[in-house]
């Protein structure tokens, strides 16, 4: 028996479309080099330094990176759906897909994408992990106490002692929230590879004009499309992170429970202010202080105050008189900030070599005056008793809200702004959602290119998800007991 085969393979020259996507990048590389220098100039100011030096252009680099990276995402994923659409919906075939060898440069861009967003997400990282943070505890000894003086044999009175438990409180809740995120990650992955292996979306990815989900294994099967399958994954990554957001947002958020808005709630209820510098010169500042003066009290009584609260029978709770702003971003003087660091030096002197000398109890003792000194140095700011170093509040104009930067420098006084968003949170992976669902979705195309296996791609970018979390909770949780003089062993 003779058997005798018959193949036809259709080519269609795609350089045209491949000049246009190069068009695209060089027209949007060239945008992202201007709002890169922007974001410079506004971290240049946030740093208090106006001279271009090694850091500055590492920087500049640093904020290029993720805007290309940015660009690059935007091409390859329109890129891809395009191509979804034009040639799958097509009724008569009239558009032919690139062939593999000219896929070539788009698995290219794909990789650069990725190289890029993960230098920014690494940076990300970093920074999240070195932010200055203290807890203002506004609480006042409530009386006296009689209190033996060791050596002396004397008793002498003393201010009654301020409960630390608040404080404690407070920072487990800040160490909890740090990477809590507006879509489930894990919901997210399991949802997509539902969509690709069960639904049959994965079919969409063949190299054939049929857009059916379903395929029967005994007619032709195509071969992949390393475009359609990013295009579809893509998609479909994309689709169910905005439903999860929208969800969380408008439902979860509402309704459920709004983790950012109940820190905050619970700031004031605890009569803790938290004061967070995310750069040398700008941060955030919680405004926690209780508007019944005493916090430390017990059930009745606060039952007592929530009440009179929910009446209106107290002033309200914001940093201002008659104002509800209790969240703020802040520009803070170099005054303030040299003041700032000289208070922590003592920890960071504690810190060092010279802590082999000293005896652990010398060490404790240097570390309570510390954080005393920083708690009543802050209030005392907040509450502008050092008029060398005292602030203004105003609000963003619209450019500067639309730029994320600030146009006025704080020479002599520092400046609060007024923030309804809570965008202390950028200082959160809560803030940076964005980032991060773009880093796991090139991450899962990366895997699942190399591979050609969405199962694979799936079960990796949850590991990497996990082990990240793992970085930052841990690493945030010991930068957050060094800052804030928090032992690490309450925190839990």
């Amino acid at each position: 028996n003779i058997q005798v085969s018959f193949s036809v393979s259709y080519e269609m020259n795609q350089s045209e479309a491949q000049i246009q996507t190069d068009i695209a990048l060089g027209v949007l590389g060239g945008l992202a080099v201007l709002w890169s220098l922007l974001k410079t100039a506004g971290w240049k100011r946030r740093t208090g330094s106006s001279i271009i030096d090694l850091q500055t252009v590492f920087k500049f680099l640093l904020f290029y990176a993720g805007d290309l990276a940015n660009v690059f995402f935007i091409i390859t994923v329109g890129t891809g759906i395009y191509w979804l659409v034009f040639f799958k919906a097509q009724q008569f075939v009239s558009v032919l897909l690139p062939l593999p060898s000219q896929e070539e440069e788009f698995v290219t861009y794909i990789a650069c994408a990725f190289s890029l967003k993960a230098l920014q997400f690494l940076q990300l990282l970093v920074s999240q992990l070195t932010i200055d943070i203290f807890f203002i505890d506004w609480e006042r000894p409530k009386g006296k106490v009689l209190k033996a003086v060791e050596g002396e044999g004397v008793i002498k009175s003393a201010a009654a002692p301020v409960s630390i438990w608040r404080t404690y409180f407070i920072a487990n809740e800040w160490n909890e929230i740090q990477t809590v995120r507006k879509i489930n990650p894990l919901f997210q992955v399991l949802a997509v590879l539902f969509f690709l292996e069960v639904v049959g979306f994965s079919n969409l990815a063949l190299m054939d004009s049929s857009s059916s989900l379903s395929r029967s294994s005994e007619g032709y099967i195509a071969p992949w499309s390393r475009i359609l399958r990013f295009g579809v994954s893509a998609a479909l990554w994309l689709a169910i992170a905005f439903l999860q957001i929208i969800f969380f947002s408008v439902i979860y958020e509402r309704f459920v429970e709004d983790k950012i808005s109940q820190f905050v709630d619970l700031c004031c209820m605890s009569n803790i202010s938290v004061f967070l510098l995310s750069h040398s010169c700008f941060g955030y500042y919680i405004h926690g202080r209780s508007v019944h003066g005493h916090a430390d009290t017990n059930m009745e009584e606060m039952n007592m105050n929530l009440k009179r609260e929910a009446e209106n029978l107290c002033s309200q709770r914001g940093l201002l008189p008659n104002t509800d702003g209790q969240t703020f971003q802040i520009s803070i003087s170099r005054k303030m900030r040299l003041h700032y660091d000289r208070i922590h030096e003592s920890l960071t002197r504690k810190r060092g070599p010279a802590r082999l000398l000293d005896s652990s109890a010398n060490t404790f003792e240097q570390s309570t005056r510390a954080y005393n000194t920083m708690n009543k140095f802050l209030s005392s700011f907040i509450d502008h008793v050092h008029k060398e170093m005292d602030y203004i509040v105003k609000d963003k104009l619209l450019l500067e809200r639309i730029l994320g930067m600030e146009f006025m420098e704080p020479m002599e006084k520092s400046i609060f702004y007024n923030d309804e968003g809570h965008s202390f949170s950028d200082v959160l992976y809560y803030g940076n959602e964005t980032t991060l669902l773009i880093f796991d979705i090139l991450f899962f195309s990366i895997v699942d290119l190399a591979s050609q296996s969405f199962v694979l791609a799936a079960i990796l970018t949850y590991l990497q998800q996990e082990i990240f979390r793992f970085i930052r909770n841990t690493l945030g949780q010991k930068n957050l007991a060094s800052k804030t003089l928090v032992d690490e062993r309450f925190l839990i």
